[in-house]
């Protein structure tokens, strides 16, 4: 990896308390990194940062309520002050047929795939602004999918937040790149994650099993070392759509 004084900036990690948001922030804070936690997981946040030590910050929020990312940004800004780097991780993967679908579940999607993006670059991007005039490195990183290019049968809805957000990437980049503030895009394929562990459907949640049973997939720090990489890159450099799948996902 090629470190560029990655060791002096500030990281907020979303989705942090489990699988690619907590390896994210394991390797970030082994770079040197401040690193603030947001997710829901009180317990699980709190054990993160004991495990890490100094300079780490964990914070209750759910990136699917305006509200509660503002305040989680209040509180991070208090403690290591102005964010440059923005991993905006969170997601919610719920699979079933289209007509049998719980509704709530494509609300909870929605509500953390898309909005919570929302929410949270929009609430750092004046941080990432300030940051890029200053000279330095700026980035939000958004954590799509391979479903955004894909289409696997009874993950509509899921493949159509992740489709949003590739797109999402591709206009805030026209809007910020010219300003400095690097926005990117990580689309990981299988990951052994607890993504899809919550969805009501068993004969989907057993297929999903079946699909990462039947390959060598990813961990969650493999995820972490892309974005990493991307992250430490020279601030001329975008790397700004990086798709990591298994070898034998193709």
């Amino acid at each position: 990896m090629t470190n560029n004084n990655i060791e002096d900036r500030v990281a907020v990690v979303t989705g942090a308390s489990s699988g690619i948001g907590a390896a994210t922030a394991r390797r970030l804070a082994a770079e040197g990194m401040k690193v603030a936690l947001l997710g829901r997981r009180k317990d699980r946040l709190e054990e993160l940062a004991d495990a890490l030590g100094a300079n780490i910050l964990a914070v209750t929020a759910d990136v699917s309520v305006r509200q509660s990312v503002l305040d989680a940004a209040a509180q991070v800004r208090a403690a290591f002050g102005s964010v440059d780097l923005v991993v905006a991780n969170a997601g919610s993967m719920l699979g079933a047929p289209f007509e049998q679908a719980e509704i709530d579940e494509w609300d909870q999607m929605v509500g953390t795939n898309i909005n919570g993006l929302l929410y949270t670059g929009r609430t750092f991007i004046d941080d990432l602004l300030v940051t890029a005039a200053a000279g330095r490195r700026a980035d939000l990183v958004f954590v799509g999918s391979i479903g955004a290019h894909t289409a696997f049968p009874n993950y509509g809805v899921y493949c159509a937040t992740k489709a949003a957000v590739a797109h999402l990437t591709r206009n805030l980049r026209i809007e910020f790149g010219p300003r400095g503030v690097r926005v990117k895009n990580i689309e990981p394929g299988f990951v052994d994650t607890e993504l899809g562990a919550g969805m009501r459907d068993d004969h989907r949640r057993a297929e999903l099993d079946a699909w990462r049973d039947g390959l060598e997939i990813l961990v969650p720090e493999d995820i972490a070392d892309a974005i990493a990489f991307a992250v430490s890159a020279p601030r001329r450099v975008n790397v700004a759509e990086l798709i990591v799948v298994p070898t034998q996902q193709g």
